[in-house]
């Protein structure tokens, strides 16, 4: 049973994606075919095997002791703030972003990480059947996060095609930045949230190439990625360590405006209707939850978590999965891989807003393709957690 609910969860995503395509002709099907039976194997070896196993573990270890590290600086500067015992989400799980995007610009300055990325990048160009742009893109993007990756490659921006442009914000919709990971894997579990980065990495590109099928010439197929401006060691650090202090302030004024917002909606839906506004969504996204793998018994809560983040985002939803213990083991599974992405209304205008900054007349582009960028990055979430729940006890 849950092998037919998955070929039937990724063949609906498939449909939903087909009827949206800008050109059907021109839709590759061997690479679609490739990155499929890829998906389904790194699933298997991630959730069911002793080596997928090992990897998670090593790769949790790490960022437990990053937090540890991060936890520090936290505890010297915010020591005592807290009584012994509390929690506090902003100290807790926010201000370490401030040391692991720190990590990230001491990898940048010493030439690092733009050698994975980039090399990355050329093996999955082989087996995408897209450009080296496109496959850069995608993997930088989960590294250095959906706005500042388009710095990295912003001498091509003003000219790229609306067909790779929607390609390269896609990837950056779909997936999510190194430095909040550690964040993500204090409220899911560490095997969902690798699971998530490495499925959607593939589903991006499977999800664009219907969507938004194109081929690219050798002549275009050139990478051009943008050296960082030359800086002393201390510069670089210092500007990564405020860069990561910004991101953590500005989740943090997002998940105080999305929860008491939501509260707010809900309180009103409930005088009203005797029913949450969240408990609506939930009944409209529970068919969805349902074809992912979901048992019905939690397709509506399920849904409901899903809702919220599609309309606030990735950790309001996170924090609201705690908030229903009766769902299974297999359902928070299921949801957690779902989770792992930027797919949210409110990545439209980051992306929007960052790819402006750079070219205004691609951001204007990209504004005007806002929703449907949206929808392609909602069927890449709705894919991983399909294909992950054929693994998911």
């Amino acid at each position: 049973m849950k092998f037919l609910i998955t070929i039937l969860g990724v063949l609906v995503v498939f449909g939903l994606a087909y009827i949206a395509s800008n050109n059907k002709k021109k839709i590759r099907y061997r690479p679609l075919l490739i990155m499929v039976i890829l998906q389904v194997i790194l699933a298997f070896a991630l959730l069911n095997t002793f080596a997928g196993e090992f990897l998670i573990r090593g790769f949790a270890g790490m960022f437990e002791k990053l937090l540890t590290y991060a936890g520090e600086g936290i505890n010297f500067v915010f020591g005592g703030i807290l009584n012994e015992g509390q929690f506090s989400f902003f100290l807790s799980v926010l201000l370490p972003i401030v040391v692991i995007s720190a990590l990230i610009g001491i990898l940048q300055y010493f030439k690092i990480m733009p050698f994975v990325i980039k090399y990355i990048g050329l093996v999955l160009s082989k087996v995408n059947g897209m450009g080296k742009l496109e496959s850069y893109n995608a993997v930088a993007s989960a590294i250095l996060g959906q706005s500042e990756v388009f710095i990295s490659v912003k001498k091509q921006i003003g000219l790229l095609s609306q067909q790779r442009l929607y390609t390269l914000c896609a990837s950056a919709m779909s997936t999510v930045s190194m430095s909040i990971i550690g964040s993500y894997m204090q409220i899911l579990e560490p095997k969902y949230v690798v699971t998530a980065l490495v499925l959607n990495l593939f589903g991006g590109f499977i999800i664009a190439s219907i969507l938004n099928p194109y081929t690219v010439s050798k002549e275009e197929d050139i990478l051009h990625v943008q050296e960082d401006e030359k800086q002393s060691f201390f510069e670089m650090l210092g500007e990564y360590i405020m860069d990561g202090f910004k991101v953590a302030i500005i989740v943090a004024a997002m998940l105080i405006g999305f929860v008491a917002l939501i509260a707010l909606v809900n309180g009103i839906f409930n005088g009203i209707f005797g029913i949450s506004f969240q408990q609506i969504l939930g009944y409209i996204f529970a068919p969805v939850a349902f074809i992912m793998g979901i048992p019905w018994r939690d397709a509506v809560d399920a849904g409901s978590i899903m809702a919220t983040k599609l309309v606030s985002n990735e950790f309001v939803a996170m924090l609201e999965l705690s908030n229903y213990p009766t769902l299974s083991s297999r359902s928070v599974g299921i949801v957690s891989v779902f989770l792992v992405s930027f797919a949210n209304f409110s990545s439209i205008g980051i992306i929007a807003g960052a790819v402006k900054g750079l070219n205004e007349k691609q951001g204007n582009v990209v504004a005007r393709f806002g929703l449907k960028l949206l929808y392609g990055a909602t069927l890449v979430s709705v894919l991983s957690a399909t294909v992950a729940g054929l693994f998911i006890k």
